[in-house]
């Protein structure tokens, strides 16, 4: 069963009670004479190397066609829970920027709203420069299942869970960066012994969820991550990595390494709260690494993968999608042609991202360069384990729900990983997939 025949029904009504165009309409007149500007949907940090890449690439290509590039800043929120309704409506960007997966773009790409690109990989040669791992997201099969056949969206830049460390606060009590999980736990005792908090991680929103899936990336095997998110075969529950990470979770929480503030606190709280050099220990996406090169001010930092894993959190980025609605198919492509040259690849490397098409010998910044290898040491042999709520559309919510409970208490480490079994069973019923 496609996801489409589930999903775009519910939506589908709902667009009747607010009005918008009826659910897989595909009026896409294109415009005969050049527009004076693009729109583009985007919800990255403006200080992330993405989103200073995209800036640069809208200069070059202002210079080159005379169109601007309009960048309208939504919330994730925004795009992840109401992207369908405005893509089927007059009100479509030109471009956008959206998630991954097959909860977030194969629903899209199912439901006749997203453009496919293969006309235009082919005429640009983007999957010269796009391969492998990185292809993997942005490709979706006729179900809205990643690693499929069609384009229906492409990625400029890629991104993994690296724990950044307060090195200034390591030497201040006498501490080394962790090799091992061992030696991560040690410290993180150190620095209770002093009063220190060790880790800034939020339950409002993602950070819990993100380390509790890089605790799975120490345990798991490509057998049970090919369970996870292609459905190749069922998941044990009881598996090791599952109860593992759970447990350890639990485990922190108990001994105070998470703090049970984490509640109260969203991602742009911790990731304040780093830069501020409040905490030493902070897992987070490279997202945030140009931002941290920006911005920390009054200490060092470094980052590794957390020791032990054998995957890293992460693939290739965000995709540019065009909406199959957007009056100027041709031009965005052109654009996203420009975000992919060597120039501005290459920009974004310096800027503290990961380019998935750039040359390293080009990139100047020491910690972009270590930080690019470190990926593609995981990349190259297929080591990424991408992110747990890929799926199905409603584990965004549920997985950060049931680690909220395991955090405030509310429920202990076996009865939140039956939530997240639960909300995972029925996630994917929903889709139409199994």
């Amino acid at each position: 069963m496609k996801i489409q025949k589930i999903v775009s029904g519910v939506i589908c009504t709902t667009l009747l009670f607010t009005g918008l165009a009826g659910c897989g309409s595909k009026s896409t007149t294109q415009n005969t004479e050049k527009p004076e500007s693009l729109s583009f949907w985007y919800y990255e940090e403006d200080d992330s190397g993405q989103a200073q890449a995209w800036h640069k690439a809208a200069e070059i290509f202002e210079k080159k066609t005379g169109v601007k590039i309009n960048f309208e800043k939504k919330s994730f929120t925004q795009i992840a829970q109401n992207g369908s309704q405005f893509l089927n409506s007059d009100e479509a960007p030109d471009l956008m920027e959206s998630n991954r997966g097959n909860g977030s773009a194969g629903v899209l790409s199912t439901m006749g709203l997203l453009t496919d690109l293969g006309p235009y990989v082919e005429q640009y040669g983007w999957d010269s420069k796009v391969q492998g791992a990185n292809a993997a997201v942005a490709k979706y099969d006729e179900n809205g299942v990643m690693n499929g056949d069609t384009w229906y969206g492409m990625t400029s830049y890629a991104e993994f869970q690296r724990v950044y460390y307060n090195q200034d606060l390591f030497d201040k009590y006498g501490l080394k960066i962790p090799t091992t999980l061992q030696e991560f736990e040690d410290v993180c005792d150190a620095f209770l012994a002093q009063g220190v908090t060790p880790i800034a991680a939020d339950a409002q929103e993602y950070g819990v969820l993100w380390l509790w899936w890089q605790l799975v990336s120490q345990k798991a095997d490509q057998k049970f991550m090919d369970a996870w998110h292609l459905y190749k075969g069922d998941i044990d529950w009881n598996s090791g990595a599952l109860t593992y990470a759970t447990d350890k979770i639990n485990d922190w929480i108990k001994k105070g390494y998470i703090s049970k503030n984490a509640t109260g606190m969203k991602a742009e709280d911790t990731t304040q709260a780093f830069i501020k050099g409040e905490y030493p220990i902070y897992q987070t996406g490279t997202w945030n690494q140009g931002r941290f090169a920006k911005q920390v001010k009054n200490f060092n930092w470094t980052a590794h993968v957390l020791p032990e894993s054998k995957f890293a959190e992460g693939c290739a980025g965000n995709l540019l999608v065009i909406p199959e609605r957007s009056k100027n198919h041709d031009l965005s492509a052109q654009f996203i042609d420009t975000v992919l040259s060597d120039e501005v690849q290459n920009y974004l490397g310096n800027a503290g991202g990961i380019p998935v098409a750039g040359q390293l010998e080009s990139i100047t910044d020491e910690k972009s360069k270590d930080m690019i290898a470190e990926y593609d040491s995981f990349a190259k042999d297929g080591k990424l384990s991408y992110y747990p709520d890929y799926p199905a559309s409603s584990l965004t919510d549920a997985i950060p729900a049931a680690l909220q409970e395991l955090v405030n208490g509310t429920a202990d480490a076996h009865q939140t990983l039956q939530s997240i079994r639960d909300a995972y069973d029925s996630g994917i019923k929903e889709m139409g997939i199994k």
